[in-house]
């Protein structure tokens, strides 16, 4: 039996820790433990790492603290569009839905679509059909609102008229995990709902396989956060996946390389979890904060959103 380990992020572009009180950052890193606890328990029962992952990114979805299902962003047209993926490293398979408008959990209907096998992407109307279709929970637009993201949206477009740019925390977030299970099998997920004010029907890189989101037996597993465009166009995911099997890069110079030189003249917001096939988790963020956590092989867990750490029970 292998150890088992797990990484989760919540979003990179955590807001200075005085622009919230101390209860809701204490809410935000309680939900953080929860995502953990949710996630390690699968592989602790001896579950797959993709039942890790899922179990995860669902219990941030349900969170009012992060950009995905309940909390997501709002596009230009004050609606929630959202994206997910997941991917398991022992077949590459993989399946992922984007623009979802309805989904309660969009990662439960990448799971659904991976393990139905005919297709690896849906997207709008159809990807909402194949989750009800499949018995998923389908909620109203009304469900995925909060305050934070209606006044969000409402400052994207202040800055917008003005010309000016929004915090990191303003504009986007994205939840996602990596994991290794017992049997050493990697997993990734990730699920956001983009950018606030983001165009009418935008895809980020969360849905996109090898992008946001990628994982490969023996190698890694990578969850992604941040400017998307720009995850896309560099493959982060796969990149660091290369890196490690061809040029032998351990994970941290791999994602490090990525995140703090590749990604660095963009001066864009990037932050990612990473996972080696030996249970070694990574976490690199450029930004002020990323909500983070992990557990390690020998099975203690961990809560970031700044600097400070914080052990948790598990």
């Amino acid at each position: 039996m292998m150890k088992i380990a797990l990484a989760i992020h919540g979003g990179c572009g955590v807001m200075p820790e005085d622009s919230m009180t101390p209860e809701e950052w204490e809410g935000a890193r309680r939900d953080l433990a929860a995502a953990l606890r949710a996630g390690y328990a699968r592989l602790k029962a001896g579950d797959s790492a993709i039942d890790a992952v899922e179990a995860a990114v669902v219990v941030m979805e349900d969170s009012p603290h992060f950009n995905a299902g309940h909390g997501a962003a709002l596009n230009e047209n004050g609606v929630h569009e959202l994206d997910a993926s997941i991917m398991d490293g022992t077949t590459l398979e993989a399946g992922a839905i984007s623009a979802s408008r309805a989904i309660r959990n969009p990662i439960k209907a990448a799971r659904a679509l991976m393990e139905d096998g005919r297709a690896v992407y849906l997207t709008g109307p159809a990807a909402d059909r194949f989750a009800e279709a499949k018995g998923l929970q389908i909620e109203p637009q009304s469900y995925f609102t909060t305050p934070k993201r209606v006044e969000a949206l409402e400052a994207m477009k202040r800055h917008a008229a003005a010309g000016t740019e929004g915090t990191e925390n303003e504009k986007h977030g994205t939840v996602g995990a990596v994991a290794l299970d017992a049997a050493g099998h990697l997993a990734a997920a990730t699920s956001t709902g983009g950018y606030n004010n983001k165009p009418d029907g935008r895809v980020g890189d969360s849905p996109v396989i090898g992008a946001g989101t990628y994982a490969r037996d023996g190698i890694c597993a990578v969850s992604g956060t941040g400017k998307g465009e720009f995850f896309i166009r560099y493959v982060v995911g796969h990149e660091i996946a290369s890196r490690m099997a061809y040029l032998k890069q351990n994970i941290a110079t791999a994602t490090e390389g990525l995140i703090n030189h590749d990604l660095a003249p963009h001066q864009i917001g990037a932050g990612l979890v990473a996972i080696d096939a030996q249970g070694i988790a990574v976490a690199p963020y450029n930004t002020p904060g990323m909500f983070r956590g992990w557990v390690t092989p020998e099975g203690k867990g961990f809560v970031a959103t700044h600097e400070r750490v914080y052990e948790i029970e598990l």
